[in-house]
């Protein structure tokens, strides 16, 4: 008769738990997902989850980008109806176009574009009165307006233009709409 043996190594057992399916096409819930999983790049959900994502929302305009800028030159009165942004962000914005003004008749100034210079002059950030002050007090025959084409979170808020870079773009630019 012949004796058989069985003979177990200590991590033996290590073997199935090392040998499950992979992270990313479980199920486990997002809930006992950690940082480490994310840092890693291991989603609990799969490929396939509906979590937030690397990309742009879709009305997403970004603040560091000449294109998202705009600077035309009006005679006053100019037809431009501003509003104060929230007291936390300071500002005024595009609230409305006067019927048959200027800027209605000139069509690229927009309802929602930030007021960002006036002249040579920076204005974001200022108070109503002060940011329409400098409009008011511009002694030139025509008055230069810088906007930017986005709400006041996108200019303001944490993805906003630096101010450094809007320093510099505001004295580099020179592209006037007619």
């Amino acid at each position: 008769m012949s004796k058989t043996c069985i003979r177990m190594g200590l991590f033996d057992g290590l073997k199935d738990a090392f040998s499950a399916p992979a992270l990313e096409s479980t199920n486990i819930s997002s809930e006992r997902e950690t940082p480490i999983d994310r840092w890693m790049g291991w989603n609990a959900m799969g490929k396939d989850q509906d979590g937030p994502s690397s990309e742009k929302p879709a009305n997403f305009v970004d603040s560091m980008d000449s294109v998202n800028y705009l600077t035309v030159v009006f005679e006053k009165p100019m037809g431009i109806v501003f509003e104060e942004n929230d007291s936390k962000q300071g500002g005024i914005f595009v609230l409305s176009m006067k019927e048959g003004g200027i800027a209605e008749q000139h069509g690229a100034v927009r309802p929602g574009y930030q007021l960002i210079a006036v002249d040579n002059n920076e204005v974001h950030g200022l108070s109503f009165d002060d940011a329409l002050g400098s409009i008011v007090e511009s002694t030139g025959e025509k008055t230069k307006l810088s906007f930017f084409k986005g709400n006041a979170e996108q200019f303001y808020g944490p993805t906003g233009a630096s101010k450094e870079w809007l320093t510099e773009f505001l004295s580099s630019n020179t592209e006037v709409v007619n």
